[in-house]
């Protein structure tokens, strides 16, 4: 189903107080209302004006609304939380009995997937009015998700990281306020890229008393100077003069967990990759680390160093390392 933007649909901003909302609701229910309008689509604006105003018009329902996040587009492809759309038998709403089931059928099915069924098609309680009568309301508040950027060197190790968390909460005039919430997050040694932490009962508070939702922390590696990461592999790229590659040689090279030695092999080629198994992030399965060779040539700047390079050309004049291109 399509998520919906009610403060779009009423024409007012998140922050918008009760009286906004009321001379919003009230302009737009008369420049749609059926009887009267000459607007195209009117009857489909007009219930969607009153669908929105049902919502934030009352700072309970507002706030498991907000509770959602401020991610959503309208026409967004949306999912319900875990909880959500319990209906009135679940006794969600303690004023449900003021709406009828015709009133309450006109409602969408992101509505009534939030919120319940209001008793429209939920059935009636044994006293006559909707199920769930005088039950209170109360939901579960929504996850959350949000990003965290770690260093390679603090996902190999782990880390402690401070983040701080905007939640919406109910103030005391009925408006919809941000708390900022600080957190310090452990992250753990060997988690990859895109990986979710999950930080349970650390996302918006529940409404009515309801359970706080859970938090979602995706990591996101922060550009480093000479490693890259591909999931638990780490890559390299390291340079080797010309005889080492030449003749072989055994190199010192960088690795998350510190500086190893590696045996290049005689005649090693520029671009060739060597393995380091087991030296990428940790984990049950370590990662490996892989090396990519490149021939680094010293300059000549000085007659010396000339002189040898015109050396190494005579020694080598009948070798041509474009043969395989034909040239």
């Amino acid at each position: 189903m399509e998520y919906k933007d009610y403060y779009k649909i009423l024409g007012v901003a998140r922050d918008a107080s009760q009286d906004d909302i009321k001379r919003a609701y009230r302009k737009l229910a008369r420049k749609y209302h059926p009887d009267v309008s000459k607007e195209p689509d009117a009857e489909k604006h007009f219930k969607e004006v009153n669908e929105a105003n049902e919502v934030l018009k009352d700072p309970e329902k507002r706030a498991e609304y907000d509770a959602l996040g401020t991610g959503w587009h309208a026409g967004d492809e949306f999912r319900p939380p875990p909880g959500a759309g319990a209906g009135a038998g679940g006794g969600r709403w303690q004023h449900a009995e003021r709406m009828s089931p015709e009133e309450a059928a006109q409602f969408s099915d992101f509505f009534s997937s939030i919120f319940g069924d209001l008793g429209g098609r939920g059935g009636m309680g044994g006293d006559g009015g909707f199920g769930g009568r005088g039950g209170g309301f109360a939901s579960r508040g929504a996850d959350q998700t949000a990003r965290v950027r770690i260093s390679l060197e603090d996902a190999y190790h782990g880390a402690t990281r401070q983040l701080s968390l905007e939640v919406p909460e109910v103030d005391a005039k009925g408006r919809i306020a941000s708390r900022t919430r600080t957190l310090n997050v452990r992250i753990p040694a060997g988690v990859t890229e895109g990986q979710q932490i999950r930080l349970a009962g650390q996302a918006g508070g529940g409404v009515g008393g309801g359970e706080a939702g859970d938090l979602y922390l995706e990591v996101e590696f922060a550009p480093h100077p000479i490693f890259r990461a591909e999931g638990r592999d780490i890559h390299l790229r390291l340079p080797i003069a010309p005889w080492e590659a030449a003749l072989g040689a055994t190199v010192s090279v960088p690795t998350l967990g510190g500086k190893v030695s590696l045996k290049v092999p005689a005649g090693a080629q520029s671009g060739q990759r060597m393995r380091l198994k087991g030296r990428g992030l940790p984990g049950k399965t370590p990662g490996d680390a892989y090396v990519q060779l490149e021939i680094a040539n010293p300059p000549a700047t000085d007659e010396a160093a000339r002189a040898a390079f015109e050396a190494l050309a005579e020694r080598f004049k009948s070798f041509n390392p474009r043969a395989k291109l034909g040239v």
